[in-house]
């Protein structure tokens, strides 16, 4: 069967029409509203958020009921309305709703450590745990401390410490991180935002 531009424009311009025209004789209202009160949504109120996972800041609509006394989430999804992802959202995007719902045992909940050459995590403060990592980062800095370069010029800063930030991050603690890392004398200092 040949198709010819004329036919072929025809056939496309009715199907335009019937599409805009809502199907006559189709009547999916019924269907809509049955799925709304019913399924895994019901009874839910949504909110809108922003998936923290990279810096491109895709939007989501989280939707939740209260069990047992708890607020609990029971499905996340893109927003379709948001300017960025457009209601889609990537791979990391479509699994954040187990941030929400991992079992407890599944995510930890205290400091755990590892001492060099042991096999072994044992549970520590959170005390203790500031306390070393303090005490570490003071030790790498004083040790990889310049002063001067080559020419004499000041320029007081380590190259021994780095610090990426994460793209969860907002702008005022994106501030005060780089403020810190820069009171620190870090050089290596990079926002995960750039992706």
């Amino acid at each position: 069967m040949k198709v010819t531009r004329r036919k072929f424009l025809q056939v496309s311009g009715a199907a335009t029409v019937l599409v805009l025209a809502g199907m006559p004789g189709v009547d999916v209202s019924k269907v809509y509203a049955y799925s709304a009160k019913s399924g895994k949504l019901a009874g839910t109120s949504e909110s809108t958020s922003i998936c923290p996972y990279c810096g491109v800041g895709c939007g989501l609509i989280v939707a939740s009921r209260m069990q047992g006394g708890k607020l609990k989430v029971i499905n996340i999804e893109g927003d379709p309305d948001h300017p960025i992802n457009e209601g889609a959202t990537c791979s990391k995007g479509s699994a954040i709703f187990q941030i929400a719902n991992n079992p407890p045992k599944a995510r930890l909940d205290k400091v755990e450590y590892r001492a060099p050459g042991s096999n072994k995590f044992k549970q520590v403060t959170w005390d203790w745990a500031l306390k070393e990592i303090a005490k570490r980062v003071k030790k790498t800095r004083d040790g990889s401390w310049k002063a001067h370069n080559d020419k004499g010029q000041t320029i007081n800063r380590t190259e021994a410490i780095a610090c990426l930030g994460g793209a969860a991050l907002d702008n005022e603690e994106c501030y005060v991180l780089s403020k810190f890392m820069r009171s620190l004398g870090v050089v290596y200092l990079e926002h995960q935002a750039r992706i």
